[in-house]
């Protein structure tokens, strides 16, 4: 399914699933509606300063509802799951899969500044059904494989001094998802996208581009 995605931080977004080969908080709704979705997700707080070495671009609370919105509706992946987001940040994706029915979110990244003002955003939204871990997405341990339903996330583009950082992150997502991995990515990469997911053998759909 392809739709016109808006501008994102001058590219166009890629949002693709990823499958291997073979579709609690009191302010969870299962019929929660896209535009309440996204003005909720307009009152997260985002990064105070940016830190350009770890590509920290913030998730556009339009582009994060409607992609999460795709996930839960279309896919039935967010409800109920455990969710992981790699290379949260603030937590924007983190919160909205909270207000979808997450069964547990689960916060992952490097950055002790951003998961500050993510447990700030949590608090404020009095969301008790996620939880957040400092850490190095791409050196996480062995026995958190396949610990998570959903895989979500905005990766680094790998544009800045972290070239290939986007299919490290993938890498990570695959070996921590039991069901499917939810990834925004420049449209640019589509063919090295296709070509990695051809050779880990997973199944790879173009949601938006």
């Amino acid at each position: 399914m392809l739709n016109k995605c808006p501008n994102y931080h001058y590219y166009y977004v890629l949002f693709a699933s990823f499958r291997r080969a073979g579709p609690c908080s009191d302010l969870a709704m299962k019929k929660l509606r896209l535009k309440e979705l996204e003005s909720n997700l307009q009152q997260v707080d985002g990064f105070e300063n940016p830190k350009l070495l770890l590509e920290q671009y913030p998730t556009r609370p339009h582009i994060a509802a409607c992609m999460l919105y795709t996930i839960h509706n279309t896919y039935d992946d967010i409800e109920d799951k455990v969710v992981a987001d790699l290379g949260c940040g603030c937590g924007v994706l983190s919160i909205g899969s909270a207000m979808l029915g997450a069964g547990l979110c689960v916060g992952f990244d490097i950055d002790e500044d951003a998961l500050e003002i993510f447990s700030r955003n949590v608090e404020e939204f009095e969301l008790t059904n996620i939880d957040m871990i400092q850490s190095n997405v791409c050196s996480l341990p062995d026995r958190m494989s396949k610990s998570f339903d959903t895989v979500i996330m905005n990766p680094p583009f790998g544009t800045k001094h972290n070239k290939g950082m986007d299919m490290l992150f993938l890498k990570t997502a695959l070996q921590l998802a039991r069901t499917a991995v939810y990834s925004l990515h420049k449209s640019s990469t589509r063919e090295h996208i296709q070509k990695k997911a051809n050779e880990w053998k997973v199944k790879t759909d173009i949601l938006a581009g």
